[in-house]
């Protein structure tokens, strides 16, 4: 029976009843701490979670045996698994936590689950390292099973890896021009910041040597001064705009898997990190056929030109809402700005104050690409701030987010502290004397912490062309945590495999495939943790007065998993299930439901391991049911 639910009822006792109903509107604080009753009358618990320990991820208040959801989906008590029972009635249901860990719903703080979907329709490269000439047999399968496109239907490939072609060789149209096809190709990088095309793909395009560069973006060209086929950043978007959208009605059902999926990782908020039209229309036919299962808050992309025209990018965000405001579980309030690329070799183009190394371990000339200056950002962040809108910035180099710094202190300097909490997301370079910026300026850290490993990204395509002494900075973690940032956590899916407690761990002691990335140095405790991919992301987004920890009056987004993540070796908090995730009460994922294992299949993952509906209204984020 799932969950041991049972569905089981109590047939109560009328003395059981009575401590129900003697219980007031609202019970209080410190019966969530100790179990004690306050008067007044209440109606019985929908449903009563005991037998495990209850993580409240108040950090003055120990872990608890029991806890009761209202049948308003909210939190009513949490405290002894004795008190907390009497407040069952004849239908209440029981989960049976077998020993684990209650805690919580997940809050990804930064993932793009819509695109994990969408993702889904198109064959995966899986991120592999390939030969040249292994790579076009694996192309030429994809070509193979879908002989029904010929001669002009595109191909287009997922998860292909910037650096896993043998050194020196030329990312060129050339190599992909070999197949045996006429068809337009695209091989989109798993790092969402590089896309390889042949030459079809860029004569539909309408790219020539003469093609300018977009803003934010590069057109690498060949040594004879015609484009290579590899393009970066917003120079992707001049092939995506003229690649023909999956039929409809396949891209909501793959959406609605990734949605399920995430319910599955335990995820019952999440921000959509660079939302565009596109994603929001998709997000109002999901709600309006009962398949948004998490609250999501989506972060309006602006493009460069927005970015340098502040009133225009404040009437954009403005129309979205009003568009797309009173969509149930969508909560508006948030903007994305790109400052950067990324860091690896070949791609390079995060910003850093110091060049890049070449592989010979000598300065180079090239300090990446910064998309936005600070006087630019600083203009976008006071007017945005001004109007209660919270900016998120992807900063990769340590330039970048010295860039997003000055941007914030500018708002301040202009506004005052308004309580916004910009956002710097990324993080993995961060120049030492900015860690003490980042509390007085309120600023947030949302951090990818399953990143902060000893693979292949960090040491084969980025020890060498950065050095020892900056390598040893990667992702700190820590070192903003003791300067009193506050730090929120996000999964970035589908640029890594969605796994929401390896992430949890792997920001404990950054163990990969190749060992440990500077634990001693940057690792962080087990409930700092825990608490940044949950009360640290609430806070991050604006909503910690209605979720993100156990405690009455809060929305029950909450999670059963099969063992004491509390307790467990660290090493084993990886692997952790999530048996049962409520959302706003609702069960949006029960593991021991039909079907269940088959609904919770990953996706392809972008970089191999190897290397909740909630409708009420949350305030001033402009959520409405």
């Amino acid at each position: 029976m799932s969950l041991d639910l049972a569905r089981r009822r109590l047939l109560a006792a009328a003395g059981a009843v009575g401590v129900a109903g003697a219980l007031g509107p609202a019970p209080s604080a410190a019966f969530a701490a100790s179990g004690r009753r306050p008067s007044g009358s209440r109606r019985p618990a929908a449903t009563i979670i005991h037998g495990g320990r209850v993580l409240t991820g108040l950090p003055d208040v120990p872990g608890q045996e029991a806890l009761a959801v209202g049948r308003d989906g909210r939190i009513l008590a949490v405290g002894p698994a004795t008190l907390v029972r009497r407040l069952a009635g004849r239908d209440t249901e029981f989960v049976d936590a077998r020993g684990g860990t209650v805690m919580a719903g997940i809050i990804d703080a930064h993932a793009h689950c819509l695109e994990a979907g969408w993702r889904s329709l198109n064959p995966s490269l899986g991120n592999e390292t390939y030969t040249v000439a292994a790579l076009q047999a694996k192309l030429t399968g994809f070509l193979n099973a879908s002989e029904d496109q010929e001669p002009d239907g595109w191909l287009v490939v997922e998860d292909w890896n910037p650096v896993g072609l043998p050194a020196g060789t030329e990312t060129h149209h050339r190599i992909l021009d070999a197949l045996p096809t006429r068809r337009p190709i695209a091989l989109k990088g798993s790092d969402a910041h590089n896309t390889w095309v042949n030459q079809r793909a860029l004569e539909l395009a309408k790219i020539t040597s003469s093609t300018p560069d977009p803003a934010g973006g590069h057109i690498v060209h060949d040594a004879a001064g015609a484009p290579s086929g590899l393009l970066k950043d917003t120079a992707q978007d001049l092939v995506a705009a003229v690649i023909p959208p999956p039929d409809e009605g396949r891209a909501l059902a793959a959406a609605a898997k990734a949605l399920r999926q995430a319910a599955a990782n335990g995820i019952t908020t999440y921000m959509d990190a660079a939302t565009e039209a596109e994603g929001l229309r998709a997000y109002a036919d999901l709600a309006a056929s009962d398949r948004l299962p998490q609250r999501v808050i989506p972060a309006l992309r602006l493009d460069i030109d927005l970015v340098r025209d502040p009133k225009a990018a404040l009437a954009h965000v403005n129309e979205q809402r009003t568009a797309y405001g009173q969509v149930p579980g969508l909560c508006f309030g948030t903007a994305k700005v790109f400052l950067d690329g990324v860091i690896e070799h070949p791609a390079q183009t995060a910003a850093l104050l110091e060049p890049y190394l070449d592989g010979d371990g000598k300065p180079t000339d090239n300090r990446g690409d910064l998309y936005v200056t600070a006087t630019e950002y600083g203009r976008l962040a006071a007017v945005l701030d001004r109007a209660g809108w919270q900016l998120h910035a992807h900063a990769i180099g340590d330039r970048a987010v010295r860039t997003a710094l000055d941007g914030y202190e500018a708002a301040v300097r202009a506004n005052g502290r308004r309580g916004n909490r910009h956002t710097i997301a990324h993080l993995q370079l961060v120049h030492p004397d900015d860690y003490r910026r980042f509390a007085p300026l309120g600023v947030v850290a949302c951090m990818q912490l399953q990143w902060a490993m000893r693979n292949v990204w960090t040491m084969d395509a980025l020890l060498p062309y950065i050095g020892p002494d900056r390598h040893r900075l990667m992702y700190p973690a820590r070192s903003l945590e003791r300067h009193g940032a506050a730090l929120a956590g996000g999964s970035d899916w589908p640029v890594d495999p969605l796994d929401s407690f390896n992430q949890i761990r792997t920001a404990i002691d950054r163990e990969g495939e190749e060992g440990a990335l500077y634990p001693e140095r940057e690792g962080i405790s087990r409930f700092s943790s825990l608490r940044m991919h949950t009360a640290g992301s609430a806070h991050q987004l604006r909503i910690d007065h209605e979720t993100g920890v156990l405690t009455p009056g809060l929305a029950a987004d909450v999670l059963v998993l099969d063992r004491d993540v509390t307790r467990v070796p660290v090493k084993d908090i990886t692997g952790t299930k999530v048996r049962l995730t409520l959302a706003g009460g609702r069960r949006v994922w029960d593991a021991d439901q039909p079907g269940a294992e088959a609904a919770a299949a990953p996706f392809p993952a972008a970089r191999p391991a190897s290397l909740a509906t909630v409708h009420g209204r949350h305030g001033a984020c402009g959520c409405h049911r």
